[in-house]
């Protein structure tokens, strides 16, 4: 961390095929060992999946599937005298994103069909509509949250 001033962020490239920086953040977190196209092919057919079965622009249902995964709370360790309590805290806007899209592709990841594409396109759907890892996860994190609050005096 430094001492002064804020570290500035780097800026991530728009997807060539939507124009978003949503897409790309999404596809850099897919990609393992540098195989971007591998992670760009896997990404546009799960999304074309999607798009076909919720009969919306391909973008427009990814957004929502990231806007449903959200966590808009979350608990966080604090260490008071001698007890941790799980304190609620509001969660970022960037972090928000940056769970919803860890938690889809580790969900996805441990789905059981064939292909990543499969599995991904699987887990849209479900995050989609509603329901699935990603989403029940959310709504874990929020029950936690919930059931902490008599903690929320420890926020810092």
């Amino acid at each position: 961390m430094p001492r002064k001033g804020p570290i500035s962020k780097r800026s991530i490239l728009p997807d060539p095929k939507f124009g978003s920086t949503l897409a790309m953040r999404f596809i850099n977190r897919l990609m393992e060992g540098g195989k971007k196209s591998t992670a760009e092919k896997i990404f546009y057919n799960a999304v074309d999946v999607l798009a076909e079965k919720s009969q919306e622009d391909p973008l427009k249902a990814f957004e929502k599937v990231v806007a449903n995964v959200k966590p808009h709370m979350e608990v966080k360790a604090r260490r008071v005298g001698g007890a941790t309590y799980q304190v609620p805290m509001e969660v970022r806007p960037e972090r928000q994103v940056s769970l919803a899209i860890r938690w889809l592709i580790n969900m996805s990841r441990s789905r059981g069909e064939k292909g990543m594409t499969a599995r991904l396109s699987g887990e849209f759907l479900d995050a989609y509509n509603g329901r699935g890892g990603a989403v029940k996860k959310k709504e874990d994190t929020h029950r936690m949250a919930e059931a902490n609050k008599a903690f929320a005096h420890y926020r810092w």
